[in-house]
């Protein structure tokens, strides 16, 4: 074989995604792929991350350690803790004090949660030895980032909860309320920061998840693989939302019961048809009381997909309620045909 040219099973393990989806990008010509004389499918590893990221729509480039220095520059804050013994309260009002930040402000008020929170499972979950934290400010934004050297957070909840691969991981870790230590932690600070700055990234064990609250998106690249896990957010400093109103979102009486999976997140790919895909991102949702499921981005769903969320899944859990968002006119359609018939 050609040198740099893969089949399907070493392509998912460097681009972290499931063989039936890149099977599924090929088919779809999404990513470039040849066949062998025998009928094997190879792939361009280079070909496919630039088509990967090209799809994912990232600004970034795919040059290792790139980060937040491409966007803004070298930071204004640098520095590097052993995780034995740190305590992340401390790490956030160093950072305060050594930029003499205005810890009044909305912004601040909202990284103090951010950067203590993504900094406290550095510490609880990496098992990593040392982080790196870096932040930014100026007049017009903040941004930290945050690095460590310990196992990868995908990794790390793909062995936890006994998943399939490290894309199911950032599956369930976008749902909420998914963690490795449920005694300790309620798995909810990631799902939290993630919309509480504009711009998020997670990126770990070859997979780059970017959530942009500015264009209400959601995307999913490839990373070049390194040890640890490296976390970023950044905010606007004219921000007015207050960390209270994105709690009161998704609470009631001030318990976390609403969550929103965003279902291009479990496919790459448009269509979802058949009730095992319905059964996979509904799985874990029992803990909440209020499942928003958004279809942007959704051209099409089967009729089994439809049955087995809207009809079968709450029936079998009549304390949740799933209520579908953001349809195109065929999505709608086939939900309004699969929805239960209201007795008159």
């Amino acid at each position: 074989m050609e040198a740099n040219k893969v089949r399907i099973g070493e392509l998912s393990t460097l681009v972290g995604l499931h063989p039936n989806w890149i099977r599924k990008l090929a088919d779809d010509g999404i990513i470039p792929s040849e066949k062998t004389l025998k009928g094997h499918r190879i792939f361009n590893v280079e070909k496919v991350k630039t088509a990967l990221s090209v799809r994912a729509g990232q600004k970034q480039s795919l040059t290792a350690g790139a980060g937040l220095e491409v966007l803004h520059g070298p930071p204004q804050w640098e520095k590097s803790f052993q995780i034995d013994g740190l305590e992340e309260d401390k790490v956030w009002k160093e950072i305060t004090n050594d930029l003499s930040l205005d810890v009044s402000s909305q912004v601040a008020d909202t990284f103090s949660y951010a950067v203590t929170e993504m900094l406290n499972n550095a510490i609880d979950h990496s098992r990593g030895r040392s982080v790196i934290v870096r932040f930014w400010a100026n007049a017009q934004i903040w941004a930290f980032e945050i690095e460590d050297d310990g196992q990868g957070v995908f990794t790390n909840l793909m062995q936890g909860l006994g998943l399939e691969d490290r894309f199911n991981a950032l599956q369930e870790l976008s749902k909420g309320k998914r963690t490795t230590a449920p005694t300790g932690h309620s798995g909810e600070g990631i799902f939290f920061t993630s919309k509480a700055v504009e711009i998020f990234q997670l990126a770990s064990d070859g997979i780059r998840w970017t959530r942009d609250n500015i264009r209400d998106d959601s995307s999913v690249g490839v990373e070049p693989t390194h040890g640890g896990t490296r976390v970023s957010g950044e905010l606007s400093t004219r921000t007015t939302e207050t960390i209270s109103d994105l709690f009161r979102r998704f609470s009631e009486d001030h318990e976390f019961v609403r969550t929103r999976p965003i279902l291009k997140l479990f496919e790459i790919g448009v269509r979802f048809m058949s009730r095992s895909e319905a059964k996979r991102i509904l799985s874990g949702m029992e803990k909440f009381t209020e499942i928003e499921i958004d279809f942007k981005d959704v051209v099409e769903v089967g009729q089994g997909f439809v049955d087995e969320m809207l009809r079968v899944w709450p029936e079998t859990h009549p304390d949740q309620k799933v209520i579908p968002l953001n349809m195109n006119e065929a999505v709608e359609f086939m939900v309004k045909r699969g929805l239960p018939k209201q007795e008159s």
